[in-house]
Order: structure tokens, then C-alpha cells, then sequence
């Protein structure tokens, strides 16, 4: 599903023009990523959380050429789907 079909989807489902939706799920997604810049968590109880891990300093390999390189420690986004969730699937 892309950004655009689920915007179509929640229009319909909560009777909002196609804008709306447009700014709501924007306003969401920029919400929960001023949050996770803070190194917040976001829960949404039932769907899941997002947060921040670190991850560290590793060595790799260059592809093209095989020589070793260092990979820099960084933060990276994380996602734990909640029950509710996984049940769904299910």
C-alpha cells in the first residue's frame, strides 16, 4: 500500500476529503518523528512502538572491492509491533 492509496483509505473510512487525510497522516508521521529526534518513544497501544536504538561501530567490506572499512555507530529508527497487531496478522 502507498502513501497515496492509504490516504484514500482513510478518507473513506472517516469521511474526510482526501486533503484532510492528506494533512492528518502527515501531521502523524511528523509528529512521531520530532518524537523519535527527542529519542522519545511513540506507543500506540495495540499497533506497536516506535523508538531509537544505538547501534555500534562495526567493521565491514567494501562489495566492489573487498577492502575492510568502518562502519560508524549510529542511531537507527526501531519498530515492536504490539499484540493486538501480531494477533491480526495471525
Amino acid at each position: 500500500m502507498t502513501k497515496a492509496e492509504l490516504i484514500d483509505k482513510i478518507a473513506a473510512e472517516a469521511d474526510l476529503s482526501k486533503a484532510d487525510a492528506g494533512k492528518a497522516l502527515g501531521a502523524t508521521l511528523d509528529s512521531i518523528k520530532a518524537a523519535l529526534k527527542k529519542n522519545q518513544k511513540v506507543t500506540l497501544v495495540g499497533f506497536g512502538t516506535f523508538s531509537v536504538t544505538k547501534r555500534k561501530a562495526r567493521k565491514g567490506r567494501n562489495p566492489r572491492t573487498g577492502s575492510p572499512i568502518n562502519i560508524p555507530a549510529a542511531k537507527v529508527p526501531r519498530f515492536t509491533s504490539g499484540k493486538a497487531l501480531k494477533d491480526a496478522i495471525r
